[in-house]
């Protein structure tokens, strides 16, 4: 018997489209003399669906896709996620759902019992949990398929409400004790750069316990902030990978599965992957699933010829093209010559076209307007964010007058401390590089430049600068970025305390320093862009704090 999985795109509520998708494998695999296909968790709408859930018409169609999919399941067996209607008396409206369709129609239906509420997901505002647990049976193999929950590994959650009794369970433990041949995992997994070594432990866990293999299918592609990178794996009954699918791209693909139920492989068939690798590829299929979802065929940023808009750039024209990616250089009296030159070189390296705006008259406008308001005052933080302000304001008129999206590019350090100017640098439709640490983003940036010099050598060394006031710096308001993501990460990713960060040897001062700064900025953050998310806890509605608040 051969079992194939389908890792595919899909557009949330497309549901034409994502039909189409599906049919198109279930045909392929049918060419592939495959007896089954997997599709992942939700495929029919998409993932995450969020509060379109909540409209009748959204689950009327989701309905009427499941019905068209199952009657082109003649040949072959089919298994895909989709929201069904809970007939249960009590409970919420939905369930999250795995559909079992063969000879044309629909067989069975298993329900996902453990509904993750933590970070970015929410399945408890709309999903009713399962609190059964059958087997799929087909061609002679007893299969436990389940809904994502064999990443629930050794964390038997608490997971509802079954006859008004609070239950916790454990699917795969309960599917186990009934024999089944091996397990199907169908699931929607964001990425984050940690993960995939997280899900290979998992995943070797439940196998090994349970002396099983695992075909787990993910979904690809990007979904505003949230990025899925495929990956998509068989693992034999030891625990060990006998094939990944490709990361951030579509991909069909057939195995045999008697040759997998026999396999005693004890070591994986594939390294990891480098993070910086990922994380490029990551964010350069965010940028293309949004502007592509949102239909925006091109993209503009403002070239500073400092690290943060060049690495952006670059990650842009990969994108998109560079064809569909324009920049302007905005100088300021208090930009540097080579500044200028090296964003000049970049975008002549990659073909991007580019326009020089200066932004010293309509600073010395808007100062002198503003001279009888000021008076005596000294000039300081009010002068450099005007000039950041102009900058937006002339890459919004390029954006509305031309309908080219505004890429920002501010990074994740200056965002976590305040460092940057709301309706200025903040502006945009995507942030690239929030979710990205400024250590990280010159990481990337030598992995861009690894085989060939595209991004000025200048614009990596040189001390970073927002080059607003005279010999700025950015160490003049910062610790070292060594430093200051250190604190950040343990704060933000890890959730240490302030005392917990210092106690690993890092300076009391800064530290609380830091901590404050990021308390104090939480304002700026919930008027940011959405968020191309990289790291397990990134800015945006995966983390939720209060703006007014003491602590």
């Amino acid at each position: 018997m051969k079992i194939t999985l389908a890792q595919l795109n899909y557009t949330i509520g497309d549901f034409d489209g994502n039909t189409g998708k599906i049919i198109n494998a279930v045909h392929e695999a049918k060419r592939q003399s495959s007896s089954l296909v997997v599709f992942s968790e939700l495929a029919v709408c998409g993932y995450p669906p969020l509060d379109l859930l909540e409209y009748k018409s959204f689950i009327e169609k989701a309905e009427k896709s499941v019905k068209i999919i199952a009657k082109e399941c003649l040949g072959i067996a089919a298994i895909f996620g989709a929201p069904v209607v809970n007939t249960a008396p009590l409970g919420k409206n939905l369930r999250n759902a795995a559909i079992f369709c063969v000879d044309g129609k629909i067989q069975q239906i298993i329900y996902k019992s453990l509904l993750p509420t933590y970070d970015v997901f929410d399945e408890y505002r709309y999903f009713e949990p399962s609190d059964s647990f059958e087997l799929v049976e087909y061609k002679g193999y007893k299969i436990a398929l389940t809904v994502c929950e064999d990443l629930w590994f050794k964390q038997p959650l608490l997971s509802g409400f079954g006859k008004n009794k609070l239950y916790k369970v454990d699917p795969i433990e309960r599917l186990a004790a009934q024999n089944p041949d091996f397990i199907i995992n169908i699931a929607a997994s964001p990425f984050a750069f940690n993960h995939d070594d997280i899900k290979r432990e998992i995943l070797f866990q439940n196998a090994s316990k349970y002396k099983m293999p695992v075909f787990y299918v993910n979904q690809v592609g990007a979904q505003t902030e949230i990025i899925f990178d495929g990956g998509s794996r068989v693992v034999n009954s030891g625990g060990f990978l006998l094939n990944r699918m490709p990361f951030f791209e579509e991909s069909v693909e057939t195995f045999n599965l008697e040759e997998v139920l026999v396999s005693k492989a004890e070591e994986n068939a594939l390294p990891a992957a480098d993070r910086i690798t990922k994380i490029h590829d990551a964010i350069v299929l965010g940028i293309r699933d949004y502007c592509s979802k949102m239909n925006f065929k091109k993209a503009v940023l403002g070239l500073s010829g400092g690290i943060d808009s060049a690495v952006t750039l670059v990650l842009a024209e990969r994108a998109l093209g560079h064809e569909n990616v324009r920049v302007l250089l905005m100088p300021s009296q208090y930009s540097s010559d080579h500044s200028l030159k090296d964003a000049k070189d970049l975008a002549e390296n990659l073909g991007i076209q580019y326009d020089i705006v200066p932004i010293k008259d309509s600073f010395n406008q808007i100062s002198s307007d503003l001279a009888a308001i000021f008076k005596d005052l000294p000039p300081g933080l009010t002068e450099e964010n005007i000039q950041a302000r102009i900058r937006g304001v002339i890459l919004m008129a390029i954006s509305n007058k031309f309908g080219n999206i505004l890429l920002n590019t501010s990074n994740k350090s200056e965002a976590a401390v305040g460092y940057g100017t709301l309706y200025g640098d903040m502006a945009g439709g995507i942030s690239v590089l929030g979710d990205v640490y400024k250590t990280d983003v010159f990481r990337l940036a030598r992995f861009i430049n690894k085989d060939k010099e595209i991004i000025p050598e200048n614009s990596i060394i040189k001390p970073p600068s927002a080059e607003l006031r005279p010999n700025q710096k950015d160490s003049d308001s910062l610790p070292d970025y060594d430093l200051l993501d250190k604190i950040l990460y343990s704060y933000i990713e890890l959730k240490l305390s302030e005392q917990e960060i210092i106690d690993q040897g890092l300076p009391a001062e800064i530290v609380a320093k830091t901590i404050k700064m990021v308390n104090a900025n939480e304002y700026k953050r919930f008027q940011t862009p959405p968020i191309l998310r990289v790291s397990s806890k990134a800015f945006g509605f995966g983390r939720r704090m209060p703006l007014v608040a003491k602590y």
